[in-house]
């Protein structure tokens, strides 16, 4: 068969997915920044921007999704493992046991009280490594050239 006569005008799911991956996006974050007192964090968000970019390889192609996010995933999860082990290695600068957790309660204008926690630090190391592994895997699988 002809590819012309494959290929379908995309147009309606081009358009809804910009609206729905803004969506997923945003849940992603709040599940990532409730997940330290909720269910959620790190690995949950992760996988949830990682299905926003997997929405956009669908809805385009790899390489239009690749011009508009030039992000190279491998340096994306190789960021994310140097944050957990300067993570880990900063308890022991205060001669606590590897990735002991501590937090401190500030006073934020705007927000208020507000704990600022270490344990953010390490959540976002695994969203970054998530993201990374996720999207490399997805984009090799992928990958049809």
């Amino acid at each position: 068969m002809n590819k012309k006569n494959i290929k379908v005008n995309d147009l309606i799911f081009q358009t809804v997915t910009k609206i729905v991956v803004f969506i997923i996006i945003l849940y992603s974050l709040h599940l990532f920044f409730s997940g330290h007192y909720t269910p959620g964090g790190g690995f949950v968000g992760g996988l949830m921007t990682s299905s926003a970019l997997v929405l956009l390889l669908l809805a385009y192609d790899v390489k239009t999704v690749k011009n508009i996010l030039p992000f190279n995933y491998i340096n994306i999860a190789a960021s994310g493992l140097l944050i957990a082990v300067l993570t880990g290695l900063g308890s022991l600068f205060f001669k606590v046991p590897f990735l002991t957790h501590s937090f401190k309660y500030v006073d934020l204008p705007l927000l208020g009280e507000t704990s600022l926690a270490t344990a953010v630090l390490f959540d976002l190391a695994v969203y970054l490594v998530v993201i990374g592994v996720t999207m490399t895997i997805i984009q090799t699988i992928g990958e049809t050239e």
